[in-house]
């Protein structure tokens, strides 16, 4: 079984396009929810506030022949995929390393954008015809697709689905992938943009958003903050990283995954305790080697009580000594974009020795009765991470990350 490691990162979200305004934001404790830019001026929207991107326009990054064919999904994976691999130095151009890098990159609700403004077009404006682009702009793998043309990745290559897990699943995919042989490398992530006038429509009809900002495991939390963007990694077995001198950012040690099998809505702590049991006993870490867990940590009040149950049962205790931050107060609930942007997390607490805070953090919840490192970052030098994502549907995936010394 080789060894996993990641060499380059990426992220496009609220804060801007970069990993490393995101991790400075984060570090900051410095939100980028601001007031919510309405998809169609005529609406009236209950949804005041949401983590959008700041100025992002596609024409910096795509010509106009290419942006008929890229829902923003594909725009901010490809955006995000670009900096990755040029932080890893890669090239795939190199031997056969072309054939030997998979591709695979979650999304929790595929073009939302393309297929939402196709059906005003169809239902509202009575059009006889949609885009003749449309299916091929809205599929959810086509993020995958898009990145392995652009940089002649020919592996495996494949979408994943799983709500707000989506990312982890798609991570834990591509690390199986490379521990067993089938590749040498793999770009892997998530991508998501919601801001639609039907998705918020569909959120604001859940009731689960927050009127104000994300108050992750406070006792004042009202909700999540929708957000969007991209995250994206690149992997590579230890070997192959090694071989051509790259540069280690951290070892992805462990995953694990369960199902809650109870309800479609309501978490369940017992399946998210077991996928954390899953991920230690993945990558071979005792409970007290944990220093830090980013948590899924949406704000809402039945997910934060229910992940703080988790953590205790999980890790008994040493919960108590765990330090445990949620960043959606910083970069929103990105759907199956978080969990890699989560990582840019853990990879900086690793590699910095920083804790970023809980943002936004007012009096303490009885039922969230951990350290989550309110509001001021925490300076602690940890060996072992973890990252949460627990997904609608009761789908769990936990990665595990370890400090990497060479």
């Amino acid at each position: 079984m080789h060894r996993v490691v990641i060499t380059g990162m990426g992220a496009v979200s609220a804060l801007g396009l970069g990993a490393a305004p995101l991790w400075r934001a984060m570090v900051e404790g410095r939100s980028g929810i601001r007031p919510l830019v309405s998809p169609d001026p005529e609406a009236v929207l209950r949804m005041q506030v949401g983590a959008q991107l700041p100025a992002f326009d596609p024409a910096q990054h795509f010509d106009d022949a290419r942006l008929s064919l890229l829902d923003p999904i594909s725009q901010f994976a490809l955006v995000a995929a670009r900096e990755a691999i040029a932080q890893s130095g890669i090239d795939f151009s190199t031997g056969d390393l072309g054939d030997r890098t998979a591709t695979v990159i979650g999304t929790g609700v595929g073009g939302e954008a393309s297929r939402d403004h196709q059906s005003r077009r169809l239902y509202r404006d009575n059009a006889k015809r949609i885009h003749p682009l449309s299916i091929l702009r809205l599929m959810p793998n086509a993020p995958a697709s898009h990145i392995t043309i652009e940089h002649g990745l020919r592996g495996p290559a494949f979408g994943v689905t799983s709500a707000c897990a989506s990312s982890n699943h798609a991570i834990t995919q591509a690390v199986a992938m490379l521990r067993t042989g089938l590749a040498d490398a793999a770009l892997a992530g998530g991508t998501d943009a919601s801001f639609s006038l039907s998705g918020i429509r569909g959120w604001e009809a859940m009731r689960v958003v927050a009127p104000d900002t994300c108050r992750p495991f406070c006792k004042q939390r009202r909700g999540l903050v929708l957000g969007e963007g991209a995250g994206m990694l690149v992997l590579e077995t230890l070997a192959h990283a090694q071989a051509r001198g790259a540069v280690i950012l951290a070892e992805l040690a462990g995953t694990g995954m369960s199902a809650d099998a109870v309800n479609i809505v309501a978490p369940s702590a017992d399946g998210a305790a077991r996928a954390i049991r899953a991920a230690l006993q993945d990558a071979q870490l005792r409970p007290e080697q944990i220093g830090y867990i980013n948590a899924h940590g949406t704000a809402t009040i039945a997910a934060d009580a229910s992940e703080t149950r988790a953590i205790h049962m999980a890790f008994g205790e040493h919960a108590k000594r765990l330090a445990v931050s949620g960043t959606k107060a910083i970069h929103g609930h990105a759907l199956g974009a978080s969990g890699t942007l989560e990582i840019v997390a853990a990879v900086g607490a690793l590699r910095e020795g920083v804790i970023p805070p809980t943002a936004n953090f007012l009096d303490p919840d009885p039922a969230c009765d951990l350290d989550y490192v309110p509001n001021t970052a925490r300076e602690q030098r940890v060996d072992a991470v973890l990252s949460n994502s627990f997904a609608f549907g009761g789908l769990n995936a936990v990665l595990a990350l370890r400090r990497f010394d060479g």
